[in-house]
């Protein structure tokens, strides 16, 4: 079965506008959910997992890091959510040496920035979000759904009053 994918965008014009789009997402969360951003470097994909975490567990936001060196960071919430970071990763198989997999549980959530690189690991019911840069501040978020539960969690977005984007 192929799954449908469905594609929305959202723009933002500060870094703010981009932490409350990530809050707004991290309030739709679902588990065992994927999600994989692309972009350049200084995109936001950091600033839009730290609005992420905020949404999953108030407060949260503000203890997010970069994981570039650590590889993989963990943050406690309603629902656990890994934060990985594969730009350092030569490829998928380095991914999967980790535990990728295991990662991937019934109370997670997992966001994987560079998630380009190691598309080959990532579940095809994931959500993909791509960053482009519009200006010094500005920023247009592609998200597609690659499946249903990424599906449902992109529909619970879409309905979201409170994004200020």
């Amino acid at each position: 079965m192929t799954a449908t994918r469905h594609d929305a965008t959202w723009s933002t014009a500060s870094v703010e506008s981009t932490l409350a789009l990530g809050e707004a997402l991290g309030r739709c969360l679902n588990a065992e959910l994927t999600i994989g951003l692309v972009g350049p470097l200084g995109a936001g994909k950091t600033n839009l997992v730290k609005g992420i975490a905020a949404g999953n567990a108030p407060g949260m936001g503000s203890s997010v890091t970069s994981p570039t060196f650590t590889l993989i960071h963990e943050y406690d919430g309603r629902l656990t959510l890994y934060h990985v970071d594969a730009y350092r990763l030569r490829d998928t198989a380095e991914l999967l040496a980790l535990g990728f997999d295991e990662l991937m549980r019934a109370d997670s959530v997992v966001v994987v920035e560079w998630a380009d690189r190691v598309r080959s690991a990532m579940p095809e019911d994931s959500l993909w979000i791509t960053l482009a840069l519009t200006g010094p501040t500005s920023r247009d978020l592609t998200f597609q759904a690659g499946g249903p539960r990424s599906q449902r969690c992109l529909d619970a977005l879409q309905t979201d009053d409170k994004i200020q984007a």
